[in-house]
Parts: C-alpha cells; sequence; structure tokens
C-alpha cells in the first residue's frame, strides 16, 4: 500500500514555491509515496494592515500549521525558517534545515538607485524593525514606510506609493523569478539578515522516527550547523522576530563563524559582534555572542524596546 504523507504549508505563493520544493525534492527519492499538500492561512496572512511588531505575537506565520501537526492532521509543516520561533511547542522539533539560499537583503529600486546613492529623506519601505533599524544607523535622513502583504503586493504599493525603494530579502524575490528587479544585495557590513533567513524549514513531530529518517536527505549539514547557531544567540537574548536582531552563520576552514547585531529603534545604538567556535556547538557559539553583546549593554536595548512595545 502506497503511503500518504500530508505536508501543510500557508497559502502565499512563496510558502507554496518553498513547499513544492521539498516536496519535489522527497518525490524524487520517494517515489513510492504520494505527498499531498494543504494549505493554511496563519494569523499573520490574515492581518495585514497592522505592522508586525503591532501585533505582539510570536508564532504569527507559524502557529496553525503547528496546531495541525500535533493534532495529526499533517505529518510535516514547511516554513521560512526566519518565521520559526526559537521556542517551538512541546512536542515539536525541526526535521531539515534545508540547504540555505544568499541569506542577505536586497534593494530594489524603481528609480535605479543603489544604497549610497539614495537621495536625501528618500522613502524605503520595509516592515522589518532589524532593517529600519541597521539602515537608519548608516542613513539617519531615511523616510522609512511600514510595508506588509505579499511580495507583489508590495511592489503595487511601492509604485502607489511613490517610494523610492523597498527592502527584501534576497531568498523570497528569487524564489519568484523576480531577482531581475533587484537593484543591490546589502552589504552585510551594515545590514545583517534575521535569523535562518534564506533557508527552509521543516517541523515535525518529536516522536515521529518515519519522518525524521524520511527528511535526513533535505537536512543540509552546513545551514543545520549555521542556523543553530543564529538561533542559539536570538534566543539567550529573548528577542521575537520583531526585535532588531540580525545574524549570521557560516561554516568555513572547517570552523563555525557567527556575527551578531542589536539595535534599537531607531538605529542610534548598534552592537556588533562576531566570534567562531567548533562545527559540533553551534549552540555553545550563539550563546557566547549573546553574552559578550549583552555584556557591552545589549540588555538595555532590549529592555528599553520592550517597555516601548508593552506601553
Amino acid at each position: 500500500m502506497t503511503k500518504e504523507v500530508i505536508v501543510g504549508s500557508r497559502d502565499s505563493a512563496l510558502a507554496l514555491w518553498q513547499t513544492n520544493w521539498v516536496v519535489d525534492k522527497l518525490r524524487e527519492i520517494y517515489p513510492e509515496i504520494n505527498f499531498k499538500i494543504v494549505t493554511l492561512k496563519t494569523k499573520g496572512d490574515k492581518i495585514l494592515d497592522v505592522a508586525l511588531a503591532k501585533i505582539g505575537d510570536k508564532g504569527l506565520f507559524t502557529k496553525e500549521l503547528e496546531h495541525a501537526l500535533l493534532n495529526h492532521k499533517i505529518d510535516m509543516a514547511v516554513h521560512s525558517m526566519k518565521d520559526l520561533p526559537t521556542v517551538l511547542p512541546e512536542g515539536l522539533k525541526i526535521g531539515a534545515f534545508c540547504e540555505r539560499e544568499y541569506p542577505g537583503d536586497v534593494l530594489i529600486s524603481p528609480k535605479g538607485y543603489k544604497f549610497s546613492d539614495l537621495p536625501h529623506g528618500a522613502k524605503i519601505g520595509t516592515s522589518s524593525l532589524r532593517r529600519i533599524a541597521q539602515l537608519l544607523a548608516v542613513r539617519p535622513d531615511l523616510e522609512m514606510i511600514s510595508l506588509r502583504g505579499n511580495l507583489s503586493t508590495r511592489f503595487r504599493k511601492m509604485e502607489e506609493m511613490g517610494l523610492d525603494g523597498i527592502v527584501l530579502a534576497f531568498a523570497g524575490v528569487k524564489r519568484l523569478g523576480l531577482a531581475n528587479k533587484i537593484t543591490e544585495k546589502l552589504s552585510f557590513d551594515f545590514c545583517l539578515p534575521a535569523v535562518g533567513q534564506g533557508s527552509i524549514g521543516v517541523e515535525i513531530r518529536e516522536d515521529d522516527t518515519f519522518m525524521e529518517k524520511l527528511l535526513e536527505p533535505l537536512n543540509h549539514l552546513e545551514t543545520n550547523r549555521a542556523i543553530r547557531a543564529e538561533r542559539a544567540f536570538l534566543k539567550r537574548l529573548e528577542g521575537g522576530c520583531q526585535i532588531p536582531i540580525g545574524a549570521l552563520g557560516k561554516v568555513r576552514e572547517g570552523g563555525l563563524y557567527l556575527k551578531g547585531v542589536v539595535a534599537s529603534l531607531e538605529g542610534k545604538v548598534i552592537l556588533k559582534g562576531e566570534t567562531h567556535g567548533s562545527i559540533d556547538e553551534p549552540e555553545k557559539l550563539g550563546i557566547r555572542l549573546a553574552e559578550e553583546l549583552l555584556a557591552k549593554g545589549a540588555d538595555k536595548i532590549l529592555e528599553t524596546i520592550r517597555c516601548d512595545e508593552n506601553g
């Protein structure tokens, strides 16, 4: 009898691209298994007129899929790794960290501006506090415009609002075949990505050894180690996805290298650090870098932001 595996996904174009990518890979490896995709709308998909930071909830794009997993309605859930909170619901775990696409952010300008060429007071659209803080740290004159929605919505709003540019993750733009619209990749020197950005994550039930084994071929070692270090860094700082924290892990020369940043909301205070260590102890590396930034005053920045959010 053919085994059927139910794969859960958000219903956005990008989420479905990612889910189909995972399923296509699995079908190649396991032609005898019938993979079926089911889609769900998450809270983050339904509330589009409010900035994510103001909704104030972790797991905005994952909770509904996680409930379906725990209730055995689906066998695995495909996510953008950067959407997965650092603490997963009890009984769930990450079954695969898929090989990472280029993790950085890009500027898309209908007027062809590179970041350094943007005129004084240029209007830039993004919904990310991390991007806003890091970009304002370099260019405090920029006017940051809150922009949410799927990629086609953001492109339309960019035109309608007469923005000078928008900032997006390279991976999503490329995956939807829009890489030709990219004006410039933003340098990691002043804009570190979100934790996990560029990787697709597959979440499963902790006790599901069949799914764990099934996903082994998609669990990319270097991506796994790099993102585990980033997630440990974020977790130690207790930052959800809506606090200005960026990180980038990389495996090179047999070691694991990690950069991190914590910024105040307006980008007036930026704390950066980097460290390296064993590829086999990614969590230790992430915690170590977080401790270094906390010692430099990151705790004061984060406390101020939490007070602002709660106030």
